[in-house]
C-alpha cells in the first residue's frame, strides 16, 4: 500500500466531522471519494495533506508517517489539486514550474525545467506554455493545475472535485488523463467526486462517506442501489449500458 489511514478523527470545535476513518490505497489506483455535500470529503483530503490536523489517527505514505515529514518532504510525496481556481498573468510554464518548489534549494536547475516541460507535455499543454492563465478556458486551467501537481513528482495525488464547473468534454478529458497518468506512473489518485456515473466510469475503488465515517469501501460491488439510497437519501436504479453501469435516479 502506498497510502494508509488508520482510525482518523477530525473535529471542528464542538462538531465532529470524521470519526474512525481507515482506508488503504495501492499504487496506480484511482479512488473515488463519494458522499453528500458536507459529508467530509474535502476535510479528509486536507487531513491527508496535513492542511488540517486530525485529532486522532495516523496517516502513512509507504512506511513513513506524514507527521514525521517536513512540509517540503511531504510536498515531494503528495500533490494536491483543490477546488479553488487560479488565475493571473503568470504563464502556464511558470505556474507548472512552481510544482518544483519543494525540490529547489538555491536556484532552478535544468532538471527542474525538464520536469515542468514533461508535465506540460503529458497534459497536452505544450502549445499553451507561454500563455497567461487568465487567457485559458476552464478545462485548460484545470489541466495546468494538475500539471503543476505532477511536477512535484508525487507518489499520491489528491484531487478535490477536479471536474467541477467543467463541460462534459473537459470532464471526460481530465478524468481520462488522471487515470492514464496514475496507471503509467504508479501514482495513487484519491479524488473527491459528486458525479456517480463519472466515478463508475473511471475509478478503480470507491469510498462512500456517511455519518462521519466510511459507510462502504471497495470495487464496483459497493455501488448498489441500497448503498446509494442510504448515503444520498434518494432511490436509484443501476442499469447496464454499452458495458458500463449507470446510476439512474427514480
Amino acid at each position: 500500500m502506498i497510502l494508509e489511514i488508520q482510525d482518523l478523527r477530525f473535529e471542528y470545535p464542538g462538531r465532529p466531522v470524521l470519526e474512525g476513518v481507515s482506508l488503504a490505497v495501492e499504487k496506480g489506483q484511482l479512488v473515488a471519494v463519494l458522499g453528500t455535500n458536507g459529508a467530509g470529503k474535502t476535510t479528509l483530503l486536507k487531513c491527508i495533506n496535513r492542511i488540517l490536523a486530525p485529532s486522532a489517527g495516523s496517516i502513512f505514505i509507504g512506511e513513513v508517517s506524514i507527521a514525521s515529514l517536513s512540509r517540503n518532504a511531504l510536498a515531494q510525496k503528495l500533490g494536491y489539486v483543490e477546488q479553488q481556481r487560479i488565475g493571473s498573468r503568470a504563464t502556464v510554464f511558470n505556474t507548472v514550474l512552481l510544482g518544483r518548489k519543494p525540490y529547489i534549494r538555491w536556484d532552478i536547475t535544468q532538471a527542474d525545467m525538464e520536469v515542468a516541460s514533461q508535465a506540460i507535455e503529458a497534459l497536452g499543454l505544450a502549445e499553451y506554455a507561454l500563455r497567461c492563465l487568465d487567457e485559458l478556458s476552464g478545462g485548460e486551467l484545470q489541466k495546468v493545475v494538475i500539471a503543476r501537481a505532477l511536477a512535484q513528482e508525487p507518489e499520491v495525488l489528491l484531487m478535490d472535485e477536479p471536474t467541477n464547473s467543467l463541460d462534459l468534454r473537459n470532464q471526460l478529458e481530465v478524468l481520462t488523463l488522471i487515470r492514464q497518468i496514475s496507471r503509467e506512473r504508479g501514482i495513487a489518485a484519491v479524488v473527491a467526486m459528486h458525479d456517480l456515473n463519472l466515478a463508475l466510469r473511471f475509478a478503480d475503488r470507491f469510498i462512500l462517506i456517511k455519518d462521519k465515517t466510511i459507510y462502504a469501501a471497495g470495487g464496483q460491488e459497493v455501488i448498489t442501489p441500497e448503498n446509494i439510497e442510504t448515503v444520498y437519501a434518494i432511490p436509484v436504479e443501476i442499469a447496464a449500458h454499452n458495458g458500463s453501469r449507470v446510476v439512474i435516479p427514480r
